[in-house]
């Protein structure tokens, strides 16, 4: 195996590096330093939101970097309070604007807020920015069924990404296998639990990381990436996001596999989609 990051290649042919580093939680003023890090450790995928605040510290470490944008892929999301046809083009623009960039390649609507009532009119804003050439791929995060299901019934482009929450004791059994049915690569946001739940301990993690010499935190990113999912692991620190990314040079058995994936409990530990608008 090579320690290159695999690519997955979405619904509408364009390429997505399956192993990133996320931002959230990333204090704005640290965000330069630690983007630098990840960059220089040899992340190329960066998951970034408008809400989070720190667009402009991912912006400043990507303009200070030697890497070409076409070797970049950079994802932001619209927030729920920008929901709407006219506010998603602002939000959109000012989200380019603290980037430092002329597109992105991933913008996702970042949860549902079904509420409100606007993520189908969002998502329609979102197609004329995908038709701009200013967003290479659209997607949706925290989408539950009932909200792919309208957006496929009243819209023209499917999604080419959900990003949901996702680890072993909550894999979204339901969302991820309507997904996959309708060519929507699935993201897993709070891929190691968030540390809300004792997932490294869970013998099967334990026993898999000793028989491959590596970390439990690793095991469980072999298990997205052979299960297909694309992932972000976040870290402040240097030589853990060396040690997330040090996951190409083994691979879990399929018995390893099967018995990670039986940790499922429906064991969500954020917040439920139908809750947050």
């Amino acid at each position: 195996m090579t320690n290159s990051v695999p690519t997955l290649t979405l619904n509408d042919g364009h390429t997505i590096p399956q192993l990133g580093f996320g931002v959230f939680k990333v204090d704005p003023d640290e965000t330069t330093r630690i983007v630098t890090d990840a960059l220089e450790v040899g992340y190329r995928h960066i998951d970034t939101a408008a809400i989070y605040g720190n667009e402009a510290g991912v912006g400043k470490a990507l303009a200070e970097s030697t890497i070409a944008r076409d070797d970049l892929f950079i994802t932001t999301k619209l927030w729920n309070d920008r929901q709407g046809t006219q506010s998603a083009f602002d939000a959109f623009e000012e989200s380019l604007e603290k980037l430092g960039l002329d597109h992105v390649d991933l913008y996702l609507i970042h949860w549902p807020a079904p509420a409100n009532g606007l993520y189908v009119e969002s998502w329609k804003a979102l197609e004329k920015i995908r038709e701009s050439g200013r967003a290479r791929s659209i997607g949706v995060s925290n989408f539950l069924v009932p909200h792919l299901e309208a957006l496929i019934k009243d819209t023209e482009i499917v999604p080419a990404v959900n990003q949901i929450e996702l680890h072993p004791a909550h894999q979204q059994l339901e969302v991820t296998r309507f997904a996959r049915e309708h060519g929507i690569n699935i993201e897993a946001w709070g891929p190691l639990g968030q540390g809300k739940y004792p997932l490294f301990d869970e013998q099967v993690v334990a026993d898999a990381a000793e028989a491959h010499g590596k970390s439990a935190a690793q095991v469980v990113i072999r298990w997205h990436l052979q299960t297909g999912n694309i992932l972000f692991p976040k870290s402040n620190r240097r030589e853990r996001m060396a040690e997330n990314f040090d996951v190409f040079d083994f691979e879990l058995t399929h018995t390893q596999i099967s018995m990670i994936s039986a940790l499922e409990r429906a064991g969500r530990v954020s917040a439920h989609p139908n809750d947050v608008n």
